[in-house]
């Protein structure tokens, strides 16, 4: 990268992470230094972290700021592994938040119920129950000097995790957590401009500088921190495209369309959910079993 360009991509970061910090809201509605706001504002993924080992008083504060998220039936519950050993990153601590409906049904066993109509509906509920406890858990973490990263990949591993936790049926591992005290300090990640995620009254026809301008926010942005590069992160092209990219341009947008364009989730994420015992079919009932 030439010395120009480097000068650049160093201002578009201070403009970027400023507007990360600060520029999402205007100051003078909010009360300044309020640490709330700050820690949530300069949240980053911590994939370094110190060998401390959180006590327990800390492990059950950071679950119980998390049960205290709003829920629809509490459908979630935790998985934990303590570290190093056999954690993503060598993570102190490695929480697994699961969608949980065996303990709920279980409690309608008691009052004689039995669960009616296919999942759709209650795994909906049960992912936006363990989603909210999840950020809940991060920023009081966050709040407690620690630093966590999401694993979105937990889903696709359900067999593996359901031996080794021995994970009754009705149980889904939604996502992973990492957490432990950072050893690294990377900037906030940048963020879509306000206008291009806050609609009044109505949601816009967006024109073609809009959907331009919110791109370059996100990939000068990506491209400034050198985010893909020191990831050594292009996703390979498939089919007939031609790699037209290097890490001097390759940024966030294009990483984003390479996955959602190229990788098929739907089917092997169905086949997940079964493996784990729900139906999401209406034409599939508990009785009916697998077609």
């Amino acid at each position: 990268m030439s010395s120009k360009n480097l000068v650049m991509h160093i201002k578009i970061f201070e403009i970027v992470t400023k507007t990360a910090a600060q520029s999402f809201f205007k100051e003078e509605l909010y009360v300044k230094n309020n640490p709330i706001i700050e820690i949530m504002l300069n949240r980053k993924s911590i994939r370094k972290y110190k060998p401390e080992m959180p006590s327990d008083e800390i492990i059950e504060t950071v679950v119980r700021a998390g049960q205290q998220a709003p829920f629809a039936s509490q459908l979630c519950s935790l998985l934990l592994q303590r570290g190093p050993q056999g954690t993503p990153y060598k993570a102190p601590l490695l929480f697994i938040v699961c969608v949980d409906s065996h303990r709920w049904e279980l409690i309608m066993a008691e009052r004689d119920w039995q669960m009616e109509g296919d999942d759709s509906l209650l795994l909906l509920l049960g992912m936006q129950d363990a989603a909210l406890m999840a950020e809940n858990m991060v920023i009081a973490a966050e709040s407690l000097g620690m630093g966590s990263c999401f694993l979105g990949g937990m889903p696709f591993n359900s067999e593996s995790l359901i031996e080794k936790f021995k994970l009754p049926e009705r149980v889904f591992p939604m996502v992973g957590l990492t957490m432990g005290y950072p050893a690294e300090n990377p900037p906030p990640r940048p963020r879509y401009p306000l206008d291009f995620v806050l609609f009044e009254n109505q949601y816009p026809d967006f024109t073609q500088a809009q959907i331009r301008a919110a791109m370059q926010v996100m990939d000068d942005g990506y491209l400034a921190q050198d985010y893909y590069k020191n990831l050594k992160a292009i996703i390979p092209l498939q089919g007939d495209r031609q790699e037209t990219y290097d890490y001097q341009t390759y940024s966030w947008t294009e990483h984003i369309c390479r996955k959602w364009g190229q990788w098929s989730y739907a089917e092997n994420f169905v086949d997940q959910l079964q493996k784990c015992g729900f139906r999401i079919s209406p034409n599939l009932t508990r009785e009916s079993g697998s077609a």
